[in-house]
């Protein structure tokens, strides 16, 4: 990890709305290939996200508490940027299908455009947690489905809480009497 004496920083940047297992994953993971791994949680204007900013970085500082090299850091600005201002060396993406590959391709791309001293690295999400994504995990808890397999405990019951806040949670229908 450590290249010629110098320590080589990591980005792991996203909306993490909610942070789920797949991202911790992908997290423990990254946290292993670098010697400081800063999750850099963004604001995102295309979406309207279930918590706040400050609480998603508290649910992520939260999950990633044992994990000695990782550090969470919210941020409003380019990735590059970002990167550049913690100095990290490499940005850290998540793959989960062949969907996810051409967005991430092109931003990865972008992104060396606007700067050739970082790479990016992508991870192929474990094969059991590569159809979660946290839109999917509200929606599935909107509807009152269980999202245990998806995100910890505690991530669920901050989900739970706040649908039910919003008096969005629906009961969970079952079959025709």
């Amino acid at each position: 990890m450590t290249s010629a004496g110098k320590t080589v920083v990591g980005v792991y940047p996203g909306t993490f709305d909610p942070v789920t297992l797949g991202h911790m994953d992908i997290i423990r993971r990254g946290a292993k290939l670098v010697d400081r791994l800063v999750i850099g949680v963004a604001t995102n204007p295309s979406k309207t996200p279930l918590f706040t900013l400050d609480e998603r970085v508290a649910h992520v500082r939260r999950e990633t508490a044992g994990l000695a090299n990782v550090e969470v850091i919210p941020f409003d600005a380019l990735l590059i940027h970002f990167a550049e201002s913690v100095g990290a060396q490499v940005i850290i993406r998540g793959l989960r299908a062949v969907a996810d590959f051409e967005y991430e391709f092109q931003m990865a791309g972008m992104n060396q455009q606007l700067s050739s001293t970082i790479e990016t690295v992508f991870l192929m999400a474990d094969v059991a947690l590569q159809p979660i994504a946290s839109r999917l995990v509200k929606e599935i808890a909107s509807y009152g489905g269980a999202i245990d397999r998806f995100v910890s405990p505690a991530i669920a019951a901050d989900v739970i809480a706040r649908l039910k806040e919003q008096g969005v949670v629906q009961r969970r229908v079952t079959g025709a009497a």
